[in-house]
């Protein structure tokens, strides 16, 4: 690990001031993934900028939706009252990522910037294109049992690890964003992380010193009647193999919306319109929910380890539908 300064910050724009005025500067807030990575010199900063008293906080209801600020910790919106009642995949997706002790200090924020657990990129004796773009890919033909099988590319198949994502992007989450110059957007979650191609080291739209302040989530029946699932190895403390964030509206025994993005599967939260496509407007019967599974993975394209992620990966959404159509 190498020597770096620290600075704490108190307000955006000195944030942004900092990390844009320093080369090799980078934001902290929990620190759950950054100081691992610079742990294991896959990330080497000159600077850390502490962002934890930037007034980024906040879970609150509005009108356009349930706003949370890119400073809470995941522990306390995964348990927040307003989160559970009308937004439960979000509770779930929360409180089944990492171990309590690492949900009472991780930011939402950080949650969606977490580095792929890829074992090549997380080990610099490796070859990879994220780290060191141009260098090869070993995962194509390696050890790629965790890895994607949507959203790949011939230069990287590093999986996004992220449970929060998921659950943002099946929802029509849409972050704020605000960067160097005070200057703010919008961008919708389906739309923040970006698939490898041919540039995996760039895994978001975030530009150099910005900074993500919050995220809103629209109310819609669906999301009030949803549901997270997540098939790892073991019970706790692991990362998805497979998992779905479904969200449905039933009336009368005929969907009248649905969403679905899947995790573990995809090189981002993997959103797909194809299921909610065929969903929509069916009976909510196994048949159709076999369907829209099907069609969720039609464009799969698995390695040699990680085949059985495409069956997986059906069955994991097929069983979210049966029991959250169920209930």
């Amino acid at each position: 690990m190498n020597n770096f300064s620290y600075l704490s910050t108190a307000t955006a724009k000195d944030a942004t001031a900092a990390v844009t005025g320093t080369k090799g500067a980078a934001f902290i807030a929990g620190g759950t993934t950054v100081l691992d990575l610079m742990k294991l010199n896959v990330e080497n900063h000159a600077e850390l900028v502490d962002i934890n008293m930037v007034p980024f906080k906040g879970i609150e209801q509005t009108a356009e939706g349930l706003r949370i600020g890119a400073l809470e910790r995941m522990s306390d919106v995964g348990e927040h009252p307003l989160v559970v009642q009308n937004y439960p995949m979000i509770s779930q997706a929360l409180l089944q990522a990492a171990s309590p002790q690492l949900r009472n200090m991780a930011s939402i924020g950080g949650n969606l910037l977490q580095r792929t657990r890829c074992g090549y990129f997380r080990d610099v004796a490796f070859p990879c294109n994220k780290r060191q773009p141009g260098s090869g890919c070993p995962a194509q033909e390696g050890e790629n049992r965790g890895l994607a099988i949507l959203g790949g590319s011939k230069d990287c198949i590093a999986t996004h690890p992220g449970d929060l994502g998921v659950a943002l992007a099946a929802l029509d989450a849409v972050l704020l964003l605000e960067n160097a110059k005070g200057k703010q957007r919008r961008v919708p979650l389906v739309d923040f992380h970006v698939v490898p191609g041919s540039t995996p080291q760039r895994e978001t739209v975030l530009e150099p010193g910005e900074l993500i302040v919050s995220v809103t989530i629209p109310a819609a029946a669906h999301a009030k009647k949803s549901m997270y699932l997540k098939v790892r190895d073991r019970a706790s403390y692991a990362f998805a193999l497979a998992s779905a964030a479904v969200g449905l509206d039933v009336q009368g025994g005929q969907i009248r919306s649905a969403r679905v993005a899947l995790g573990g599967v995809g090189t981002k939260p993997w959103r797909s319109l194809a299921a909610e496509k065929i969903l929509t407007g069916a009976p909510a019967t196994e048949a159709t929910f076999r369907a829209a599974a099907a069609a969720a993975v039609r464009d799969a394209q698995p390695r040699e380890q990680n085949r059985f992620k495409v069956e997986l990966a059906q069955n994991t959404l097929v069983r979210a539908l049966l029991e959250l159509s169920a209930a």
